[in-house]
This record gives C-alpha cells, sequence and structure tokens, in this order.
C-alpha cells in the first residue's frame, strides 16, 4: 500500500506539470489532483521510517516526480543532510531540479523555517539559488541578498534573481535591473527586462521585451504577452505588424492578437477558424478577447476526421514534438459568428478588452478565480501590471493556498 502511494503520488505530480499550463484547467480542477497528491504524500508520511525508505528506493529512477517525492519528506521530517543530498542529484541530473524547486513551492512555510536561512547564507552560489527560488515561490523577499545576488557572476543565479524582483514586488530594485538589461546572457536580459516591466517600467524595459519579442527564442512566447499587456491599447500594433510581417509564425501572430485583446480583429479570427490548422489556437484567442468559453457555450464541434494531433505512430516520422494546441476545443465557425453578432456591441473598438472586460483589478481577481490555466497566467501580471509593486500571482503554487490568497484579496 505504501508503494502505491508513492506511484501514485509521483505519476500525479508528474501530470501536475501540465496541468498548471494546460487551457482547459481551472483552480477547481486543479484543486482535485492537489488533494490527491497530498492525500498520497499523507500515506507515505503515516507510514514513518518505512514511508521514506520506500520514498528513498524510488530514487533509482531519479526522474522529476521521484526528487519531488524525496525532497518534500525531507523537507518535511528536518532532515538538512536529506535536502542536501538530493541537490546532489539535481546538479548532476539538471532535469531533476523542477522536482526540487516544486518541493519546496509544495511544503508550508514552516517547513522550510531554517533551512532556507541557511541556504540564502551558504558561499555556493547553487544553494543560494535554491533560497531565492524557495522565496520566490512563496513570494517571500529575500532580503538584502537579492541586489547581491543580481550581480552575481553566476549566470544561473543572477537569473533567477533578477526574476524573483518582479515576482516579489521589490521596486527598490528597478535601477538594478535596469543594468541587468545589458547582460550578456539572454535569459539574465528577459528576466531583467520581465521583472523591470512588471515593476512599472515603460521605456527601456518594455522595448527589450518588444525585441525579444519579435525574434524566435525560448522567452519568445511569455515576452511577447507581457510586451502587449504593458503597452497602451493604441500603441500595441507596433508588435503586431512585426508578426504579420514574419508570415512563417500565424501561430504567434493569432496567439499575440489574443494577448493585445482588441476587437477589431475578432473577424479576422472568426475567418481563420475554417482552417483546421488554425482553428483551435484562433478560437483560442477569441476567448482570451471576449471571456466567451466555447464549451459551455455549445461554440465547438468535433475534431475533423483523419486529424493527427501531436506526435504519431508512425516510427519513421522524426517529429514527435507535441501539438501546442492539444486540449484546445474546436470552434464551429458559423456558431462563433453568430455569437459574435448578437455580443459585438460589448466589445468597442480600440479597447483593450481581457477575457470579457477591461482588465481591473476586480476583474482579474475573477479570472483568478475562475478562469483556466493560460487566463489565470495573464490575469497575474495584469494585477503587477495595474498596481506595479504587487507581488505576482502564484498560478502553479498549491491549489489551497491559492484559494486562501484569493479570499485575501476579495
Amino acid at each position: 500500500m505504501v508503494n502505491q502511494h508513492v506511484v501514485d503520488a509521483v505519476g500525479l505530480r508528474c501530470a501536475r506539470t501540465s496541468l498548471t499550463t494546460s487551457t482547459h484547467v481551472n483552480l477547481v480542477r486543479l484543486g482535485r489532483t492537489d488533494e490527491r497528491i497530498a492525500a498520497n504524500l499523507d500515506g507515505v508520511a503515516v507510514a514513518g521510517a518505512f514511508g521514506s525508505q520506500i520514498a528513498q528506493a524510488a530514487l533509482e529512477s531519479p526522474g522529476r516526480g521521484e526528487i519531488f517525492l524525496t525532497t518534500v519528506r525531507a523537507l518535511d521530517e528536518r532532515k538538512a543532510d536529506g535536502v542536501y543530498k538530493l541537490f546532489a542529484v539535481a546538479v548532476a541530473l539538471p532535469q531533476a531540479m523542477s522536482g526540487v524547486l516544486s518541493a519546496f513551492g509544495w511544503v508550508s512555510a514552516a517547513s522550510l523555517k531554517g533551512i532556507v536561512g541557511e541556504l540564502l547564507s551558504s558561499p555556493d552560489p547553487f544553494r543560494q539559488r535554491i533560497g531565492i527560488a524557495a522565496c520566490s515561490l512563496h513570494r517571500v523577499d529575500p532580503g538584502p541578498l537579492l541586489s547581491r545576488a543580481i550581480a552575481d557572476p553566476d549566470v544561473a543565479l543572477r537569473a533567477r534573481a533578477l526574476r524573483c524582483a518582479g515576482e516579489v514586488g521589490r521596486l527598490d530594485l528597478l535601477p538594478d535591473l535596469a543594468l541587468a538589461l545589458k547582460d550578456e546572457d539572454a535569459e539574465c536580459r528577459f528576466r531583467a527586462a520581465q521583472s523591470a516591466v512588471l515593476l512599472g517600467d515603460r521605456s527601456d524595459a518594455l522595448a527589450m521585451l518588444g525585441r525579444i519579442a519579435s525574434q524566435p527564442g525560448p522567452f519568445r512566447i511569455q515576452a511577447q504577452a507581457l510586451a502587449l499587456f504593458a503597452h497602451e491599447a493604441m500603441h500595441e500594433h507596433e508588435l503586431i505588424v512585426q508578426l504579420a510581417r514574419q508570415h512563417e509564425d500565424v501561430h504567434s501572430l493569432i496567439r499575440a492578437v489574443g494577448f493585445a485583446g482588441d476587437a477589431r480583429r475578432i473577424p479576422w479570427l472568426i475567418g481563420l477558424m475554417a482552417d483546421d490548422k488554425l482553428a483551435r489556437i484562433a478560437g483560442e484567442s477569441f476567448s482570451f478577447i471576449t471571456g466567451a468559453d466555447l464549451a459551455c457555450l455549445d461554440l465547438e464541434r468535433k475534431p475533423p476526421e483523419n486529424f493527427e494531433s501531436g506526435p504519431n505512430d508512425n516510427p519513421e516520422d522524426e517529429d514527435v514534438a507535441m501539438d501546442e494546441d492539444d486540449g484546445l476545443p474546436w470552434p464551429d465557425q458559423a456558431k462563433v459568428q453568430a455569437w459574435w453578432s448578437a455580443n459585438s456591441q460589448r466589445f468597442p473598438p480600440g479597447a483593450r478588452h481581457f477575457v470579457g472586460a477591461p482588465p481591473s483589478w476586480a476583474h482579474c481577481i475573477e479570472v483568478l478565480k475562475t478562469g483556466y490555466q493560460r487566463q489565470r497566467f495573464a490575469a497575474a501580471q495584469h494585477l503587477c501590471l495595474l498596481r506595479p509593486g504587487t507581488p505576482l500571482f502564484n498560478c502553479a503554487a498549491p491549489a489551497w493556498r491559492q484559494q486562501r490568497l484569493l479570499a485575501r484579496m476579495s
């Protein structure tokens, strides 16, 4: 039975990764998964030393889920030596790092008392990075160390510190972030721009985000979203025009139109719904602007016959990439057009709309409560843009922690 708890906890933790960024998962559904993870972790904990032994045995195949489970056990048992041994695994197997960090984000603040202080005061950049990440995941200010870490020679530590500055709302670090816009490392430049924009910079940092958003790279989508959220509605068209010129990446353009939130482009999105390759992303952008839930409003259709989504069963096909639109509903063009004809007067052209309304504080809180995960991440950023210095709401935190925070914010 204990072994089954271990297997289930590992499997659910791995599944949760995709749920936190899903197009069709809201806070309630995320909460159900979190309750199941917590129940299995409790099953291991109740077994005491035997449960910890079974958890340790799972490290024979140290993936993200196994590292998450054993790190949670070590933190809850206040075994710093056990935690540090898992750090060594994460150094040797970088893909296991997310398991360590998610464990620090999962456990309560009480389980982190003492050990995070040790990590922050350590001379080891790796341990400092874990400490800063732990603070950031709980949206706790790491204190004076953060400004020093932003200028540290270690690139990974520097990038995490730059990201943390925006996540915890450190307005005093805006000058440091401005200097970091010239960092030699691409991630550091992006994290500096991202945090500075969240903290209110609408000049150099926003320009940097625009440059990152217009070029291929690992941070392009994140940069596109935040750059378009932060621009005044009348100015957002410049990035849209740049993307429109890049004919090879229509997906990015469609996604950006949703981020921009201008109802004038709704007819264009509806027109794309006849194209099976673009219909789903067009439907998501339509919902991002209007708030119309295609499934709940019966505005969807069945998937087309013989349509292949993601990797196929052909062993000779070298394309194993997942379909980025997987999970999105298939919009029924005629039904969506009818809905738009009946509701378009609610969306004046030229004004920014986000999930059915202008991005006000109250509306964004409501989206955090009821929206899907991609919408919720956007709502969290809008709150920071509305009130610079606001900590970035953590939409990937355990659901019960999110619900407590939302109750206080209402």
